[in-house]
């Protein structure tokens, strides 16, 4: 089976190698630093103590030496994949599927969904639906990303916790590409459950993306005080409110309440979100994949969004003064 991992970052990077010490023929698209890292060292992985270093893997800035997969996970950011369109294309070949790994609305979101508008294009998420025409959303896996993970240095991945990324086909099937692609994923010694709608996990995933992600990033506050400060948990349950009741007007079931979801994040600690890192980092900032995505929806599902217009303006405009988003 040969997989291809587009950006060997921390997730990436952490799948790539696992799937290629349990024997899966791996390629990581990656570059500059890392890319020379991987090549001279192989690409390493520190779990629970251990060193495990991958250097079965072909690693390439240059897509067209790889050649056609079977499956390729996009594991950048979800803005980032825009612009990658045109360069992955000879990874694509007839039967090749396309797992988005990332997170927030993804851009096949209403392909095969009962009750929608199935051509729909989330232009928040694909501005001119350059995937949906690029890639093709009869490519795509769904995959709901759980691990914590690092980039520490070039080519050295550190694993802090989880080990689970649930798959889903859009149209809920359990076809036999998720079912060969989540024997692959298990063999690698991942969890890797196939559900029959994907988006209700995806959403239990976003939901709290949405909030707690721009509300520490513009209070530079760690997942414990966000949730548990009255100020701040009180605007995430507003907007968690706000996009429940979007959710739900597209078919979503949301099988846990918000206090719950929020004591869950609580016990996380003191853990700064991936948009905080990236503020602090000077990276470009995933905003409208977690946020804007959300506000689109409710704008045409007729749902008022106060809460999270709000908070959405404000760090627009914090990532725009920090040139990180535009």
């Amino acid at each position: 089976m040969k997989i291809c991992v587009y950006g060997a970052g921390a997730i990436g990077g952490y799948l790539a190698v696992d799937l290629a010490l349990a024997g899966q023929d791996v390629t990581v698209i990656a570059r500059n630093r890392n890319l020379e890292a991987i090549r001279n060292n192989g690409l390493k992985l520190i779990i629970d103590g251990e060193e495990r270093v991958a250097n079965n893997i072909f690693v390439t800035d240059d897509p067209a030496e790889a050649g056609h997969q079977d499956y390729v996970f996009m594991a950048t950011k979800s803005h980032q994949a825009i612009d990658l369109v045109d360069v992955m294309q000879p990874l694509l070949g007839p039967d090749t599927a396309v797992i988005t790994a990332q997170n927030g609305v993804p851009w096949w979101y209403f392909y095969k969904l009962d009750g929608q508008d199935q051509s729909r294009v989330l232009e928040s998420v694909d501005p001119g639906g350059v995937q949906w025409k690029g890639i093709g959303p009869e490519r795509a896996i769904g995959c709901v990303v759980f691990p914590a993970t690092e980039l520490v240095e070039p080519g050295v991945i550190k694993h802090l916790s989880g080990d689970k990324f649930t798959l889903g086909e859009p149209d809920g099937s359990i076809s036999e590409r998720v079912t060969k692609l989540s024997e692959a994923l298990i063999e690698a010694g991942f969890q890797a459950p196939i559900r029959d709608n994907i988006r209700d996990d995806i959403w239990k995933k976003l939901w709290g993306n949405l909030c707690f992600n721009p509300v520490s990033a513009l209070t530079h506050t760690t997942l414990d005080i966000v949730t548990t400060d009255l100020g701040t948990r009180g605007v995430c349950r507003g907007m968690m409110e706000e996009a429940q009741e979007v959710g739900e007007k597209l078919g979503v079931e949301f099988r846990i309440d918000i206090e719950t979801r929020i004591d869950g994040a609580s016990k996380v600690g003191a853990h700064k979100t991936s948009m905080l890192q990236d503020l602090e980092a000077g990276r470009a900032m995933e905003i409208d994949a977690l946020v804007t995505s959300v506000q689109e929806l409710g704008r045409e599902a007729g749902v008022k969004t106060p809460y999270i217009d709000t908070v959405l303006a404000l760090i627009q405009q914090r990532a725009r003064s920090a040139g990180l988003y535009t």
